[in-house]
């Protein structure tokens, strides 16, 4: 699957110091203006996947957050309105959601899914092993140099 046009990669965290959150308004909006691919309805906002786990831990309804976007509200409002009405993450709770949405399917739960895509999509890199990794590569982008 291409790079999506106005998608950002799920290691962007300039909303609200978190990965994810912006990827996650991105594709609002671009499910919103009929723009987002039909590769990605069948995994949008599911509780399972990292928007429904963002909106978990940030003790918000993914359908709340939406009807923000929805409304027309810029992303400091949603981010703001996300701090308001769920959770102001502190930096310990921020860094513990970077590092378990960053490590997402290595090794888990989630590993038997980023194998069976990662045969679908023909992707045969060893190293790739984690949802991060794997939305990289298959948007055409380079994941970052392991840590």
């Amino acid at each position: 699957m291409p790079r999506v046009e106005g998608l950002r990669s799920p290691y962007d965290k300039t909303l609200g110091g978190l990965h994810h959150l912006g990827r996650m308004l991105d594709k609002m909006r671009l499910k919103l203006a009929g723009r987002l691919p039909e590769d990605f309805h069948r995994n949008y906002g599911l509780s399972v996947g990292l928007d429904g786990q963002l909106c978990g831990f940030m003790n918000v309804k993914f359908e709340d957050v939406e009807a923000q976007v929805a409304a027309g509200a810029t992303e400091a409002e949603v981010v703001e309105w996300i701090f308001v009405h769920g959770l102001r993450p502190n930096r310990t709770q921020a860094m513990a959601w970077n590092e378990h949405s960053r490590k997402l399917g290595w090794n888990d739960r989630m590993s038997s899914f980023v194998a069976k895509v990662k045969t679908e999509s023909g992707i045969g890199t060893p190293a790739t092993c984690t949802v991060f990794e794997l939305i990289e590569l298959t948007e055409d982008r380079e994941p970052p140099a392991p840590r």
